[in-house]
């Protein structure tokens, strides 16, 4: 397939009249006419503004609908739209600006300062979303006069149409190129594990500089013609508001909202059981919180992506998913996956290796970075998630852990994920998180980072005795920190390297012996 449909065209000529997107700060409702008429605009606006095929237009800004808006604009206009994550400070933003070749930043009132920092520093025009600020032009005053003259166009399946950067931990950050064949890969992959139908209605909080934001569930509900309610970002008070009143069908989040939901104070009073579909990805959800919401009725279907495959590889079927706890499903019908023993053998049936992924989710790599895009795939052209992945008897896959996290204490692997597992069954312990820190006698040893449960308290003292219960001696951790908080990326991840390279002074350790 070398060349795809005009997203926003064809839908608007399918279903004009029907709503898009809602925005819940304003109110404001789009139909797909509405976003079709205001992107053909903007892309004649920004082809009047000297931008031609293949350049950069970044955006910095909160969630809201004409963020799609500029989206559609790119891909008629052929441009290569760069979202930038808003919750970095403009000196981690700097470098990226040069990196991307950006032209023009987009952006809204909330950042109005940090825009004006960058495009001092780096000379770029500002287009400001929303009244009040004082930039080098408005975007609803470039759609209100720009030209209607742009017909439907023929959209490429592999050029660049937007870029995503990873959480690098070293460096710059990749810029992840997003093809609109990968998004329709990925329309594919969901809906079908999903049943998404035009009929669905969605809530938009996750930020738009991540996969999550754009493609689960938004861009597949836009493609199928279903209605997404935009909130600024998550507040849990206005998704409980929604989701008592119905406004939501299918529903995705990452494990952080599900606990954030499961917390609230109103959780209890929600008919969980009104929302047809609830997925998570992102990070591994505990599984007390899946039979939290399976006995009110919500089978959560746990599923895995990256940013590099679109999102969409897999996700959990409903009739399996209370036999198969802890388990992401199978690969939808557009993924292809195997696992790859340490010795570069391929796994046959039953067994553990690197999961690897093929298929037309998959990028075509990162952008001005061939070394890192040969890195990233084996030679016969399979991209090397880094994960390792378990595939039971039936033909379902596991996540185990990520390699770079696994470590090795007396010999013997230890993967963080497991013994996570393990503390957050603990009833005084929220959220677990475990990496490997250097140890004389051992090698590595595990330290453990914990949050407690609200209203409860968490004694260090005796939690070797409880994970030597479940787990062999040298699975248990040595030292055990309770934290307030932890550092994340804008999915929900703990970012380890940050506990890694400044742990915290930790708890009485534990007295185990591997």
């Amino acid at each position: 397939m070398d060349y795809v449909t005009d997203m926003a065209a064809r839908r608007a000529e399918l279903t004009p009249g029907a709503t898009a997107f809602v925005d819940r700060e304003s109110g404001l409702t789009l139909t797909f006419e509405d976003v079709e008429r205001r992107a053909r605009r903007l892309a004649n606006a920004l082809t009047e503004l000297g931008l031609s095929a293949g350049d950069r237009l970044a955006v910095l800004c909160l969630n809201r609908p004409d963020f799609f808006v500029v989206l559609f604009a790119a891909q008629k206009a052929r441009l290569i739209l760069v979202p930038l994550n808003w919750r970095q400070p403009v000196a981690e933003l700097s470098p990226l600006i040069p990196a991307c070749g950006a032209k023009i930043l987009i952006h809204d009132k909330a950042f109005e300062a940090e825009a004006r920092h960058l495009s001092a520093t780096h000379r770029l025009r500002r287009i400001a979303m929303g009244p009040g600020q004082d930039a080098d032009f408005s975007l609803d005053e470039l759609i209100a006069a720009a030209a209607e003259s742009r017909a439907s166009v023929r959209v490429s399946a592999s050029d660049p149409w937007y870029l995503l950067f990873t959480s690098g931990t070293t460096g710059l950050p990749k810029a992840v190129i997003q093809t609109a064949g990968m998004a329709w890969a990925n329309a594919i992959n969901y809906a079908q594990a999903t049943d998404l139908t035009s009929a669905d209605t969605s809530l938009n909080f996750l930020p738009l500089f991540h996969t999550a934001g754009i493609n689960l569930m938004t861009l597949p509900l836009f493609l199928l013609g279903g209605a997404s309610t935009v909130l600024r970002k998550f507040d849990a008070d206005a998704v409980v508001d929604l989701l008592g009143a119905g406004a939501c069908t299918a529903f995705f989040g990452v494990p952080a909202i599900y606990q954030a939901l499961s917390l609230h104070p109103r959780f209890s009073e929600l008919d969980l059981a009104a929302v047809r579909s609830y997925a998570c990805g992102g990070a591994p959800i505990p599984e007390h919180l899946l039979r939290l919401y399976a006995s009110r009725g919500a089978t959560i279907c746990n599923g895995m992506g990256m940013t590099e495959t679109g999102p969409t590889v897999f996700i959990m079927d409903r009739a399996g998913a209370a036999r198969k706890i802890g388990s992401v499903g199978k690969a939808q019908i557009l993924a292809e996956v195997r696992l790859e023993a340490p010795d570069g053998s391929l796994v046959e049936g039953p067994g553990e290796g690197e999961l690897q992924i093929r298929g037309p989710g998959v990028t075509p790599g990162y952008m001005d970075n061939p070394a890192a895009t040969a890195a990233a795939f084996t030679a016969d052209g399979w991209l090397k998630s880094g994960d390792v992945a378990r595939r039971d008897a039936d033909g379902y896959y596991y996540i185990v852990d990520r390699i770079k996290d696994m470590y090795i204490s007396g010999g013997e692997n230890v993967y963080p994920a497991e013994v996570e597992r393990v503390l957050v069954d603990h009833p005084d312990i929220l959220e677990a998180v475990v990496v490997g820190i250097p140890d004389e006698r051992w090698g590595e040893v595990g330290a453990a980072y914990l949050i407690a449960r609200p209203g409860h308290t968490v004694d260090p003292a005796g939690l070797p005795a409880w994970c030597r219960e479940r787990l062999a001696g040298y699975k248990v951790p040595r030292r055990f920190a309770v934290v307030a908080d932890l550092p994340r990326t804008a999915a929900g991840k703990v970012r380890k390297n940050l506990l890694k390279d400044q742990p915290a002074a930790p708890a009485k350790p534990g007295t185990s012996d591997a």
